[in-house]
């Protein structure tokens, strides 16, 4: 086992499994991929760390705790069609396809999302299709999704994403009304339509821009 293969399985056994990431197929899915390949060049040493790592245009890669904690909050079928909304570097998107059949990630930097589909390209991830664009309006074109997992804090929960959630489906997203004040939320469609939230806990997040989240100035 390289050194990389090392620290990736110490930091899924002391950092994961110990506290309570519990779901087998979630743990086996943070063993499998490479964080490091993910991460800035000459920042490899940190990719084991669980702490979120900065990327290109201010965005981060999430630690791996909230990564396994929304994957697991999602309980992800193996035919299962994924949503993610932020693809950054691509690495949640990576622990995402190890568990669905199919996963979408939408991002609105195209930088990122050139640089994401073609990481994931090289690492033969065929199941996976990175889109530029609003995350906040979802991507209509493939749903329904039975999970979507969102990368981002937004002010509330758009309604595009809650319209593409098939019954039965769950949503993690952090949401707060600003960059300090944020839980993560799981929200959970029924099979008769209606929704329900259950926290998971305080996080922090960059900010989910967009029609239906937030707005800059610079329109970047």
């Amino acid at each position: 086992m390289d050194p990389m293969e090392q620290a990736r399985h110490r930091m899924v056994d002391e950092q994961l499994a110990r506290r309570d990431i519990q779901d087998a197929r979630v743990l086996d899915a943070m063993r499998r991929v490479p964080r490091h390949a993910f991460v800035p060049a000459g920042r490899e040493h940190e990719a084991y760390l669980d702490r979120p790592l900065p990327i290109a245009v201010g965005q981060t890669i999430s630690q791996p705790y909230i990564v396994a904690l929304t994957a697991q909050a999602l309980r992800i079928g193996p035919d299962a069609r994924v949503l993610e909304i932020g693809a950054g570097s691509g690495y949640a998107a990576a622990v995402l396809a190890e568990l669905a059949r199919e996963v979408v990630t939408v991002e609105r930097h195209p930088l990122l999302a050139a640089e994401a589909a073609a990481r994931l390209a090289s690492l033969r991830y065929g199941n996976i299709r990175v889109v530029t664009g609003d995350g906040t309006r979802g991507y209509p074109e493939a749903a329904p999704y039975e999970a979507i997992a969102v990368t981002a804090s937004g002010p509330r929960v758009p309604s595009a994403l809650l319209a593409e959630l098939a019954p039965g489906g769950r949503m993690v997203i952090p949401v707060g009304p600003d960059e300090h004040r944020q839980e993560l939320v799981l929200v959970t469609r029924g099979d008769d339509g209606q929704f329900s939230e259950t926290i998971l806990g305080a996080v922090r997040f960059v900010p989910l821009v967009g029609e239906d989240g937030w707005a800059r100035a610079d329109g970047v």
